[in-house]
């Protein structure tokens, strides 16, 4: 018996050192593509926000791919099984990337981070419907004290974008989604962390591509006067590179967490990103 308990308890330790380093890994990235989505769509003025999601797909097929050739990661290769075993997730994946990138440049950076605070309550009820998780009263008292204190701070917005709001909240709810299909769909076998991030970005690529040559998305961003200039590219670039790493972080956080464990570390922005978006958020960065 006790043999046995040393390696169970070092397994513990080791599956809580995995739930923590995937949760601040998510927060890290999480972070880091808003202020550089900001950047592209705010201080560069950026028509498109629709072709800076296609960006970060394609950064993601093109990553997950080269890996796979390479025999870096391995995941189920394309058959008619994929479209049921994955779906909904790439209509939700989608959503969640332009409704994201859409309120990023339509809301100031600390509203933003504010109402992204429905997406927990939203998560937990997903999470108690779809995968039958209850959750205990303390916990759902705290969830409804974050709202409160959200539904507070945005009544005193006095800049208030009702096409942001929308996109913001639409957001909410492909997050909240996203997450709870994500953590079921992980179970999926031969599809597992990698299958699910490529095969995501493989089906909605060219639907996303063709809605934004339709809408003049694409013609927008052709015309994009800064395809010249190295540090736009330099900072497009990153925000390509950014989104596929939120997406692994992603899914990697709801491998190891809970759905709602990922919807409140998504939910969680550093203070001091607030101030920052005031003094530097204005005017165009060259």
């Amino acid at each position: 018996m006790n043999l046995n308990s040393k390696p169970t308890s070092t397994e513990w330790q080791q599956t809580r050192i995995l739930k923590v380093s995937s949760a601040v890994f998510y927060a890290v990235s999480s972070f880091l593509i808003i202020v550089v989505n900001k950047i592209v769509l705010t201080n560069y003025r950026f028509p498109s926000y629709m072709f800076l999601g296609i960006g970060q797909m394609a950064m993601t097929i093109v990553i997950l791919y080269a890996g796979k050739t390479l025999h870096f990661i391995h995941f189920q290769d394309f058959d008619k099984s994929i479209f049921k075993k994955i779906f909904p997730l790439p209509l939700l994946y989608v959503g969640n990337h332009l409704t994201g990138l859409a309120s990023t440049k339509k809301l100031s950076l600390p509203m933003f981070t504010v109402l992204r605070k429905f997406t927990i309550l939203m998560t937990m009820a997903l999470e108690y419907k779809i995968l039958r998780k209850t959750f205990p009263k303390s916990l759902v008292y705290s969830v409804f004290a974050i709202i409160v204190g959200a539904v507070v701070a945005a009544g005193s917005d006095v800049a208030f974008d009702a096409e942001g709001y929308t996109f913001i909240l639409l957001n909410d709810v492909f997050t909240a989604s996203s997450g709870v299909y994500t953590k079921q769909k992980l179970g999926s076998e031969g599809l597992g962390k990698y299958g699910v991030l490529f095969y995501n970005a493989l089906l909605v690529i060219l639907p996303t591509l063709l809605l934004s040559a339709y809408t003049g998305d694409l013609q927008r961003a052709v015309a994009f006067e800064d395809w010249h200039s190295l540090p736009f590219l330099s900072c497009f670039l990153m925000s390509s590179v950014m989104g596929f790493i939120l997406m692994y972080s992603i899914v990697l956080c709801s491998h190891y967490n809970s759905a709602l464990t990922t919807a409140v570390v998504g939910a969680i922005k550093v203070r001091g990103e607030m101030t920052r978006s005031n003094t530097h958020g204005r005017g165009r960065s060259h």
